[in-house]
Parts: structure tokens; sequence; C-alpha cells
């Protein structure tokens, strides 16, 4: 949780930036996330389900399939990388084009996600030694290593976007440079750390020959959990879309908004990649009894947290927002959006513990159509709706997805308990609660 606070604020510092810039830079950064949440997606994809396979046989007590897993884990990051890489560059401008974004703001946009699609390889074999890592239970290292890019971030933003010494000014791409540049130096550290585990990287060729059944393992695993976040970002994408009916104030505050929402996700973030560790090692050692416990836990513990980040994201949205941007209309946006998003949170707990859960007993698929109609088909429908039917503002859009969302998260958590029941052969309880 502490290490994605890292990483959070490690964004935030990209959008405090990006603001100093000026607000069409801003915006700029806003409409390019959705196209870098499809690297973020691989990343997360790779950590879940490497992270899952490797503990699955720690938990087993096999060691040489944990080592196997851990070598096709890199082997799967670079082959899948290539392909983002040569998707991203060719297709980045077409999606900028086809969600509104004018010849300017294509041209920011495009300086910054080019760069972070060049250096995907390195995201991804980062987070395949990371998982290696989390597996076996050590989620400390990747918490310093964000914490020191933090700090990395902070010196190196201003230096790359503004110039500084011999050092040219480059904008906005100033952003990702710096965002490459700490992941490359991040990946020898956690590299270096993996080494030191019993599930040793030897730079060998002979140790990455490719076995077919662990790569497709892999990609079984890891895929649904790739595509399922490949769908929050289509879904970021069109919620883009509609809101820049509103114009580019609008998406600036909206973006500005969103990345300090995910500060206060963290908690259920931290929770997410805990339940996958303790789950799938219990699933692997056939304690179910600890599976259902850590999964009720956590929900409880997500909860209050998240009621709590709630009062004060309602409380101090303007003050929040205003980091930002000094601008009225901005603030305006971001105000709204945060403090109809203090609601929302608390349901979160249900799907991201849903869906550690889903991956500790290797039913990732469930992951996948989940996303597919909480991120996609229902809000699609529902925003449509409000904007061409109902006439509806800027507001009302987050109104119908703060009521989807709880409707949908009490569905998840039935079909949560029910998965239980099943995979653990226990007689069907009342309401699937006990």
């Amino acid at each position: 949780m502490t290490g994605s606070l890292f990483q959070v604020l490690f964004n935030i510092v990209d959008t405090f930036y990006a603001g100093k810039i000026s607000s069409d830079a801003l915006a700029a950064l806003a409409k390019a996330f959705p196209l870098y949440f499809i690297v973020i997606s691989a990343g997360i994809g790779i950590v879940a389900g490497c992270n899952s396979l490797i503990a699955n046989a720690i938990g087993s007590r096999n060691s040489l399939l944990a080592s196997i897993y851990s070598y096709h884990s890199i082997v799967y990051a670079i082959f899948l990388s290539i392909f983002i890489t040569f998707v991203g560059i060719f297709f980045s401008e077409h999606l900028l084009k086809s969600m509104g974004s004018s010849s300017q703001s294509i041209i920011l946009s495009k300086e910054y996600i080019d760069i972070i699609f060049f250096g995907t390889i390195i995201f991804l074999i980062l987070t395949a030694l990371n998982s290696i890592l989390y597996a076996q239970g050590d989620t400390k290292t990747y918490r310093n290593v964000l914490f020191f890019g933090l700090l990395a971030n902070i010196i190196l933003n201003p230096i790359f976007i503004f110039g500084f010494l011999f050092i040219p000014s480059f904008g906005v791409a100033g952003l990702a440079i710096s965002t490459v540049m700490i992941q490359f130096f991040a990946c020898i550290y956690i590299f270096y750390k993996v080494n030191k585990t019993q599930l040793k990287i030897i730079i060998k060729l002979s140790n990455f020959e490719i076995k077919r059944n662990f790569i497709l393992n892999i990609f079984n695993q890891c895929m649904p959990i790739t595509m399922a976040l490949f769908l929050v970002a289509t879904g970021s994408y069109f919620l883009l879309s509609f809101v820049s009916v509103f114009g580019d104030q609008a998406v600036a505050g909206y973006g500005a908004a969103v990345r300090f929402e995910h500060l206060f996700s963290l908690p259920v973030i931290g929770l997410n990649t805990a339940v996958i560790s303790i789950a799938g090692q219990n699933f692997g050692a056939l304690r179910y009894d600890r599976i259902k416990q850590v999964y009720f836990t956590a929900i409880f513990i997500g909860f209050v947290i998240m009621v709590l980040s709630g009062i004060i994201l309602f409380i101090f949205a303007e003050i929040i927002i205003s980091i930002f941007s000094s601008d009225l209309e901005v603030l305006k946006f971001g105000k709204t959006y945060l403090q109809i998003a203090a609601f929302i949170g608390p349901i979160y707990p249900i799907f991201f513990i849903s869906h550690a859960l889903f991956t500790a007993l290797k039913k990732t698929y469930i992951i996948f159509y989940s996303n597919l109609f909480r991120m996609v088909i229902l809000p699609l429908i529902i925003v449509w709706s409000i904007l061409n039917i109902f006439d509806g503002y800027f507001q009302d859009i987050f109104y119908g997805l703060l009521v989807m969302n709880w409707i949908f998260g009490g569905i998840m958590f039935l079909i949560a308990r029910a998965i239980m029941i099943k995979t653990f052969n226990e007689e069907k309880k009342v309401f699937f609660i006990f």
C-alpha cells in the first residue's frame, strides 16, 4: 500500500508539472492517460498473474516449478512489450483524434505517450522481476524503489521540462523522459534484489528457452487480467470522449481529479496485492479456510478506509484541485467529480478484493467479464443515455456511474461467495455470506 502511495504521488507530480506548463498540457496528459494505461494494464497483469503462479508453486513446495515460471515471466514480458510498442506508436494519433482532440492537443499528447511506448520493454521487465519478489512475500523492495523514484521524479521533471545547464527544454516530453529513465534504474536494482533470493535469474540463454506449456499457462493467467485492465483503459477512453463534450477545461479538471482520487484508492490496491499472494499460497497449500478469512477481512478493512477517505475528498475537493490549476472552470469540474467520487469509493474494495480472489483461484476470466460490463458496456449505455436522452450535464454522468457501481458491487460480492462455495466444496449457505 505504501509502495502504491509513492506510485500515485509519482503520477501526481507529473500532473502538477503539466499544470505548470499550461492547462493545455494538463488536458493533453489526461487524454494520453488511457493510452498509458495500456502499458500499466500489461504490467499489472504480469505482476498479478505471475505472482499467483509462482506463489502457488512455492505453496506446494515446488521450487523448480517456481524458478521456471520466473524465467518465463520475463520472456512473456519481452514479447508483450514489443507488441504494445508497435501498436501504440502506430495507432496513438488515430485514437487521440477519435477522442475529439485538436491538432495541437494531439501533438502535445504524442510528445509524451510515444516516449512511454518506447520504454514499455523496461517497464514490463521491471514488473516481471517484481512479481518474483511479490510471490515470495517481499513487497518492501518495490516500495523502496517507488519512494526513491518519487524523489527522483520531483527533481528530474523540472530539469527535463524546462531545461538545465546543458540539458535542453523538452516540455511535455520531459515528463516521459524522466519516467522511463527512473524505470530503467529501478529495473537494474530489482534484478539485483531478485538475485539475492532463492529464485535467482541467471542471464544464460538456455535458461530462457521457451517451454510451450509454461508460456501458455502464463498467457492464460496474465492475459485475462491484462485484458480486464485494458477494458478499464477503454472505459476511460470512452468516458473522456464524453467529458470532452464540455471542453478541455472539463477534461483538465476531471483528469487532475482522477489522478488525485487514485491516492485514496491505495489501501485497496495494497490489499489486492496482499490477497493475491496470501490466498495464492494458501490455495496451493489447500488451506481454504484462510482464503475465506483473508477475503472478508480485506473487504471490511478496505470499506472502512474508503469511507474515511471519501469524507476527506468531499470536504477538501476544491483545495485539492487548486493544487494543479487556478483556472476557475477547471476547479469547478474537478471539484464536482471528486465530491461524487467520494460516495463511489466505499464500494471499490468489493471489486479489487474479489478480483484478487479470482486471480489466486486461477479464475481470471471472471475479471475480464466483470470489467467488460462495469467499465465499458454499462457505462457506455448509462452515460450515452444521460447525455442524449435525458439531456444531462457533467455531474449527471457521475451520478449515473455512482448508482451503477453500487448495484454491480453487490452482484460481484454474491458471485465471489458462490465461487468460493463451489471451489471449496462447501454446503450452500444463506445469501452466500457465512
